[in-house]
């Protein structure tokens, strides 16, 4: 019976509601007292009933809640005939409290998209070769995928054949479509905009990035702060105290109704309800914007940080060597092209760099290929003898270098780059600067931590001091130090956090874990890797560091919000009781009236959260840009 009744709450409310108009209108309207009282007794009876049980069940694990002062209070107005305030009281803390559920459901909107957006089927190779549509849960790893235009990528997986576009706003925040091809990594939930792919499976269902990214948003939404907790314990010795004033109140003045107005009036509903509002709708900001934040203990932690570590290759540079400069010595004649076909042999990053520079030249076939440790290579390259390497290698090589050889070399290198020389036939070609570019658009976003108080940016490297000071003065950074370990980095934020300072470290979230846990805020870089997601507090998705700035404005603007809350509840309550002693208008319907509304304040103040968006923000990375698509 106390199921039923609780699960037709919402019917009561209304039919409580409609009476309390009948009441109205029959004294009003047609001087009917009888209908009235009639109508006003059913109402407090029907509307007391699922307040009375709830108020029981907290008894029962003797917690005295919010509910235990409402059911006292509309009993007491019953049994002295108050049948008006009994109504009236019963009908508002309901249709408060479907109101409040109404609008916690939209603070959680983050969430119901992610689900939305989760892929329910795939289509499977089978034996014969032809691909089947099957349930996702049907899909084992190892499992050939075929993704077609307009289709969710049902899983986290490898391209195997095939190209095309894919949106991946609903893993990293970024609305633009994404370039794939033959071992591109995809993930689930995202949706291949035009072309037609083949995937291998990796990892499906809740092991997806896109599993996961749920799951730690709910259970982010779910987690208390220190406020939320520190409220909770409040509230355990508020409401008792509430009710042994109104007692004390009902002894020495001998006024049922005072008392039983006291009772109403000191409900900390909108106390209990106003941080959580705030944080949920705090993090569901950061899910939709390719921010997750691990929780509300987080937000706290983070709202009050006073010096960001940044991690420098893959974090403030983009982590892939690119050439930055060149300089060719004498007739280049094909020098260019036999360094080209040298270094396409090799898979070293600088390699890479240079074919990748110099993708538009002849290539020839390289013959005798000699790999130098610590130095180069050595190859017969169409009837030459070509080197490819450093200045040692050079050395060996028995290479002269001349003074203006010498003043490049130099100048490259104190611009922090890494060289590579080309010999041919004992003679130097040609000089190429290959360094780790710098992320375009991160100034303005350092300057923008700096807006938003933050007192030191310091980057820690394990590159050369030369390298580390170019990308600090070109970022314009607090503090830079090279040479430093992974034991190193940690050590240096536990020295600042010994100075008083909160930390947050932003790293790549794997060989910089030491530094991602000892800091105060961890937050990754992580293109939503599994790494990123487990051992970090924050997760930066696509490795976008422009989200950074939005997640600290968000963790601030959230923490205010929280602060807001509690003074809007706190200052109700105050206001509402000194108004029992210190004035003749209030009574129980009108406390309870500004009691709901006090709630609907703090709920709708949380929501503001949900359209948060940093000063200079064009707001096109969100998941509503991902939903569009879709739709």
């Amino acid at each position: 019976m106390q199921k039923y009744i609780l699960s037709k709450k919402n019917q009561i409310t209304l039919i409580s509601g409609i009476l309390i108009v009948i009441a109205f209108i029959a004294e009003l309207g047609f001087h009917n007292e009888v209908i009235a009282k009639w109508a006003l007794i059913i109402a407090s009876i029907l509307g007391v009933a699922p307040i009375a049980i709830q108020a029981w069940g907290a008894l029962k694990v003797k917690v005295v809640s919010i509910d235990v002062l409402v059911t006292i209070a509309v009993i007491g107005a019953f049994f002295i005939q108050n049948y008006e305030e009994s109504a009236i009281v019963t009908f508002l803390f309901l249709f408060g409290g479907w109101l409040e559920a109404r609008t916690l459901n939209k603070t959680r909107s983050a969430i119901k998209e992610l689900t939305e957006m989760a892929p329910e089927v795939a289509l499977k190779q089978m034996d014969d070769g032809a691909f089947e549509e099957v349930d996702i849960w049907d899909v084992d790893e190892g499992d050939v995928l075929l993704v077609k235009t307009g289709a969710k990528v049902p899983v986290d997986g490898t391209v195997l054949s095939g190209e095309g576009h894919i949106n991946e706003a609903s893993i990293t925040g970024e609305a633009v479509p994404v370039g794939k091809s033959k071992d591109s990594e995809v993930y689930a939930g995202t949706i291949l905009e035009n072309g037609t792919i083949q995937i291998v499976t990796d990892r499906v269902g809740e092991d997806t990035t896109f599993g996961k990214i749920i799951e730690l948003v709910e259970e982010a939404q779910d987690s208390k702060s220190e406020a939320e907790r520190f409220i909770d314990r409040f509230s355990q010795w508020y409401t008792p105290a509430v009710l042994i004033l109104a007692i004390v109140v009902w002894i020495v003045s001998r006024d049922i109704e005072l008392a039983i107005t006291i009772l109403v009036l000191g409900c900390p509903g909108a106390l209990v309800i106003g941080v959580p509002v705030s944080n949920v709708a705090g993090i569901g900001n950061g899910a939709r914007h390719g921010v997750l934040l691990k929780g509300s203990e987080v937000i706290g932690d983070f709202s009050k940080v006073d010096s960001i570590v940044f991690d420098k290759t893959g974090t403030l540079t983009v982590g892939n060597p690119e050439v930055a400069e060149s300089k060719v010595y004498g007739e280049s004649d094909l020098a260019l092209s036999y360094l080209a076909s040298v270094e396409k042999e090799s898979d070293h990053p600088l390699a890479k760099a240079v074919v990748s520079y110099l993708d538009d030249v002849e290539l020839f076939a390289v013959e005798s290929t000699d790999v130098v440790k610590g130095g180069g290579i050595v190859a017969e390259v169409d009837g030459h003898r070509v080197a490819v390497g450093n200045e040692s290698l050079m050395k060996q090589e028995g290479i002269y270098l001349d003074e203006e050889a010498q003043r490049d070399i130099e100048a490259f290198e104190r611009r922090g780059n890494s060289l590579v020389l080309t010999a041919v036939d004992g003679e130097l070609k040609a000089l190429i600067g290959v360094r780790d570019q710098v992320r375009k658009g991160i100034k303005e976003d350092l300057q923008k931590l700096k807006d938003l108080g933050v007192k030191n940016l310091i980057v820690l490297s394990g590159d050369n001091q030369g390298t580390v000071d170019l990308v600090a003065g070109e970022l314009g950074l607090t503090e830079a130090h090279g040479n430093m370990l992974p034991e190193d980095k940690s050590a240096y934020i536990e020295k600042l956090q010994s100075e008083g300072q909160i930390v947050a470290f932003v790293g790549d979230g794997v060989n910089d874990s030491p530094s991602l846990a000892r800091a105060d805020i961890g937050i990754a870089m992580g293109s939503g890797t599994d790494v990123a997601i487990e051992t970090s507090d924050i997760v930066l998705m696509n490795s976008d560091f422009s989200r950074l700035p939005h997640a600290l404005g968000l963790a601030q603007a959230t923490s205010r919000n929280m602060k807001q809350n509690i003074v809007i509840a706190v200052g109700v309550v105050l206001v509402l009781l000194a108004s029992v002693f210190f004035s003749d208008w209030m009574n129980m319907s009108i406390g309870m009236l500004v009691h709901e509304a006090s709630i609907l304040v703090v709920i709708l103040n949380g929501m503001r959260l949900l359209r948060f968006r940093l000063k200079g923000d064009d707001g096109s990375k969100t998941l509503v840009a991902a939903k569009g698509k879709q739709e």
